[in-house]
């Protein structure tokens, strides 16, 4: 009975009041608070970095975790791990380029031209120029591929399931236009503030639980959703006497992916990436002119469909899902309409592997055609109506984001082209022809479509940067990819050399 006796007693004394009454009491728990809130201001998260990176919940959705590099990983010896994380980060514009950062920063003071800013999964990229705005700096950033990031390490993660992302919005980026406006400066005066400011203002906030949201891109208007049934974008253009409407969607079920990445000494050795889930394609189109002219426009679509995977070995990883969108008319007359839709299942699931300097493909392909594009075309053409619709969609796995994500990715590109012969009597009048091709790259680093690059470049020329040197262009692409056709066909009634064959 004793020790019961003592315990008891020393729980006493340890919840009694201390000597000195409830007025001593309240002076040592204010004094306690007093320090807390001491301790908390130079604790994690502070803006010059000391502590662990840190970051708040909103934070990190709408910029990205910090990195907090573990003993499995190297980085390169040009990266910069800016502390505070996200809430560092000011704003970031809308192209994606420039990010205003906290120039009290831990290390923050370290980024000039040529490192690599390493501040959240989402803020990472090559440093073209750093300016001065107050005590805010704005840092311009290109793409950087992962294994100029990343060192040595071995990344991996099973059953990653693709339900219900994150939707980032670019908002209205200048790469989105046909012709940019040139870049305005503001800043302090004095020489070493020269600070470019993007058109098109900030990047909006991002919204959870799926869904879908709707931008602008080269007169479209786009509306993309993902994931209830597929992953897919619905269209929209009325200019200049051409009017197009359409939805083209990668459908599946209840995705997951799996994905393996090894680099050592800067060299991916061994990369895996598979999506299950069963896919298929389905397109839906109609489009007409009068008085107008045909046009060519290839395009990103402006919003991130990212599933945030979270630290592995320190290194923040999200799976994203972007889309690209062209589409090409020839139309043969200055009158004319044409409408169609197709659905076809496509592949049990979609991948690659990557080892020993060889790429291979894993695409269980299961063509099947379940509703007849061919079938379904109808219009009123006074001369030959021809149009191509190509919907890119890539899975990645990596890091950055928008035009800029690199890592492991796979990208399936479907190309549907109809030809709707004369009504007028002509040879044509009967011709009706579809075609379908399907392609996929697959690669380690990052992509980005040439006529963008081309437009980014011209913009990046235009900025007078801090250090006087021009900014260099960016590339392409950078890493290491293959190509291949997943599949290909083309269809026409009547099956005449007159007719043609729609080119995919």
């Amino acid at each position: 009975m004793r020790p019961a006796r003592t315990r008891v007693l020393r729980a006493r004394r340890a919840t009694a009041p201390p000597p000195g009454g409830p007025r001593r009491a309240r002076a040592l728990l204010a004094g306690a608070v007093a320090a807390l809130v001491l301790l908390a201001g130079c604790g994690p998260g502070r803006p010059d970095g000391s502590g662990s990176p840190g970051g708040t919940g909103q934070d990190d959705l709408r910029y990205g975790a910090p990195p907090a590099p573990g003993p499995g990983v190297t980085l390169q010896p040009d990266v910069v791990i800016v502390g505070g994380g996200g809430r560092s980060i000011r704003s970031v514009s809308a192209d994606g380029l420039t990010w205003r950062i906290d120039g009290r920063a831990g290390r923050a003071g370290e980024l000039t031209p040529g490192k690599v800013m390493f501040l959240t999964g989402r803020a990472v990229g090559r440093v073209l120029d750093v300016g001065h705005d107050g005590r805010d700096l704005l840092v311009t950033v290109g793409p950087v591929d992962i294994t100029e990031v990343i060192r040595d390490g071995t990344f991996d993660r099973k059953g990653i399931a693709l339900d219900e992302p994150v939707i980032y919005p670019a908002g209205e980026p200048f790469w989105a236009e046909d012709e940019p406006a040139p870049p305005s400066r503001a800043g302090r005066a004095g020489p070493a503030v020269r600070v470019p400011l993007r058109a098109g203002g900030d990047q909006p906030p991002p919204q959870r639980g799926g869904g879908g949201v709707t931008t602008r891109s080269h007169g479209y208007s786009v509306y993309s959703s993902c994931c209830t049934d597929g992953v897919g974008v619905h269209f929209g253009y009325d200019d200049g006497g051409v009017r197009l409407a359409g939805t083209t969607t990668l459908t599946f079920r209840r995705p997951d992916a799996t994905f393996h990445l090894a680099i050592g000494g800067g060299t991916v050795t061994r990369a895996e990436l598979e999506i299950s889930g069963g896919f298929g394609i389905k397109v839906e189109f109609e489009a007409g002119i009068q008085d107008g002219q045909n046009h060519r426009k290839a395009f990103p679509v402006g919003v991130d469909l990212s599933f945030p995977i979270g630290q592995v070995i320190g290194i923040p990883l999200s799976f994203t899902v972007s889309q690209t969108l062209a589409v090409r008319t020839a139309f043969g007359a200055k009158l004319g309409t044409i409408k169609g839709s197709g659905e076809f299942s496509l592949a049990g699931s979609l991948g690659f592997g990557y080892a020993g300097g060889r790429f291979g493909p894993r695409v269980s392909t299961n063509v099947q055609r379940r509703a007849s594009l061919l079938n379904s075309l109808t219009g009123v053409p006074v001369g030959v109506m021809g149009l191509v619709i190509e919907h890119g969609v890539r899975f990645t796995v990596g890091i950055s984001a928008f035009l800029f994500t690199a890592g492991v990715y796979f990208e399936l590109t479907t190309a549907y082209g109809s030809t709707l012969g004369s009504a007028l009597g002509a040879p044509y009048a009967q011709c009706r022809g579809v075609g379908l091709g399907v392609h996929a790259v697959f690669g380690i680093g990052y992509r980005i479509l040439e006529p963008v690059v081309k437009v980014i470049n011209k913009f990046l020329s235009l900025l007078t940067p801090v250090t006087g040197r021009p900014i260099p262009p960016i590339s392409t692409e950078h890493g290491i990819s293959t190509r291949s056709t997943v599949y290909r066909n083309s269809e026409v009634i009547p099956n005449s050399p007159i007719c043609g064959r729609p080119p995919v």
